[in-house]
């Protein structure tokens, strides 16, 4: 049976660590079990611990202000160029590097202090920031120079993620890693939520240029949080290993080598390619919720997913002290694609809404134990490259998603694309959880 245990990484901490309050017998770790209502609520432990608390806290400034250049660079480009064609070039612009460098990242990352790797690649993240002020308040109204910039951010943005979950591990106990995952995610999905809402209410009162601004400072803050970490140097008493293509290849081969690793990964890649149906929300906004208001309808299905991932959020003390991890993503996965098929059928607005929501709260489980799974049953020093390949799965899994759905939707209609692609979401992680036990009996 695959079960996850205490790696050395946590019998061998720095002695800033256990100052942090990392270690097994810290009052975090020891703290009693919740009963009643607390049961519900969120799984808040993991604060306890001042180097993950730094973390997380600069998570909550930052997953707002990078929602302020998210919108900011395709309204800056749609204004130069009246063009939604290059708002779309301008997302491969910036993928193409972020793919590249998050499988690079990860190798580095389990190669050099992660701490030092973070300070860079967050400083990196800050100057683009600033460049992006630059060229906005100057007036260069340059298409060419806005893609450069974000093809750069992406770059940090793909060397920085690995790292930074990788960390995670080594912050907090085995057994948190599920109710940690949560945190971030309810705090990155909040960010999605109101981050552009606060950006489409603010381009009219201070204008664009400030949101680069804003997401700058900002992410001074990040860097002075990571600053304040302990040192996250890589374990053991090997040689030193240089980060190349010979360590990303190591990284898959452990990946196919473990199937629990290799299972949890396709969860992901089936739930987001057979069942993200946003490429659909436009056409299902306009003929099958016209009558609500194509702007209303729009906006709300766009915000069904994330809104019901941060409600998740909010009560996931109900699953994050779970230790069959395994079963919880193959629910989570089975959860979404029924909650895909339920939107698909919904010919009312607000049901479907309430049916996106639904799969929100999937999305978030599946999130929170996958996360765990991958910090729990790989190595310390096999964790950034782990990292950097999730990275790539989840931007890489709904953009294949539009492809599919929209492609589909043409062909037999959106609702129909919907329901099916929910359908066959629930069939085959169905399939592959009774192929392969292993993700089955995998538990910590």
């Amino acid at each position: 049976m695959y079960r996850a245990t205490r790696k050395p990484v946590d019998t061998s901490e720095s002695s800033a660590e256990r100052d942090a309050g990392t270690g097994t017998d810290s009052p975090a770790a020891q703290a009693p079990p919740r009963r009643g209502r607390r049961r519900w609520a969120m799984d808040t432990r993991p604060l306890r611990i001042p180097a993950y608390r730094r973390l997380w806290s600069s998570t909550i400034v930052t997953a707002v202000g990078s929602q302020l250049t998210a919108v900011a660079v395709p309204k800056q480009i749609y204004d130069i160029t009246h063009s939604s064609a290059w708002v779309g070039y301008a997302g491969l612009a910036g993928l193409v590097p972020m793919v590249v460098f998050a499988l690079w990242g990860g190798a580095v990352a389990d190669t050099v202090d992660r701490r030092k790797l973070l300070l860079v690649t967050n400083s990196g993240i800050a100057v683009t920031s600033v460049l992006f002020w630059t060229q906005a308040v100057t007036g260069l109204h340059s298409v060419v120079v806005l893609m450069l910039l974000l093809a750069v951010q992406q770059a940090f943005f793909g060397l920085n993620s690995p790292a930074r979950t990788a960390s995670i591990a080594r912050l907090v106990p085995a057994e948190q890693l599920a109710a940690a995952g949560a945190l971030g995610s309810t705090v990155m999905q909040t960010g999605l939520v109101a981050g552009p809402l606060l950006a489409g209410a603010l381009i009219p009162v201070i204008g664009l240029p400030e949101l680069y601004l804003i997401d700058a400072l900002a992410l001074c803050v990040t860097v002075w949080a990571v600053f304040r970490l302990p040192a996250l140097p890589p374990l053991g008493d090997g040689p030193a290993r240089r980060a190349g293509v010979r360590e990303i290849a190591a990284g898959f081969r452990y990946i196919f080598g473990h199937k629990v690793l290799l299972l949890s990964f396709l969860a992901d890649i089936v739930a987001m390619v057979f069942g993200m149906p946003r490429a659909l929300f436009p056409q299902l906004a306009a003929q099958t919720y016209g009558s609500y208001g194509e702007g209303l309808a729009l906006g709300v299905l766009f915000a069904g997913i994330p809104v019901g991932a941060v409600l998740g959020g909010l009560f996931s003390g109900v699953f994050s002290r779970a230790r069959r991890h395994g079963w919880m993503v193959i629910g989570a996965v089975v959860g979404w694609g029924v909650a895909v098929a339920g939107f698909g059928l919904s010919g009312n607005l607000w049901l479907a809404v309430a049916f996106l929501a639904a799969a929100g709260v999937a999305d978030m489980v599946s999130m929170v134990f996958r996360g765990a799974i991958l910090l729990s049953a790989a190595t310390d020093e096999m964790r950034g490259r782990m990292q950097g390949v999730f990275t790539v799965v989840v931007a890489g899994g709904p953009r294949l998603a539009d492809v599919l759905h929209g492609t589909a939707g043409s062909a037999f209609g959106p609702r129909a694309a919907v329901a099916g692609g929910g359908a066959l979401v629930v069939a085959v992680m169905l399939g592959l959880a009774a192929a392969v036990p292993a993700l089955r009996r995998y538990r910590i």
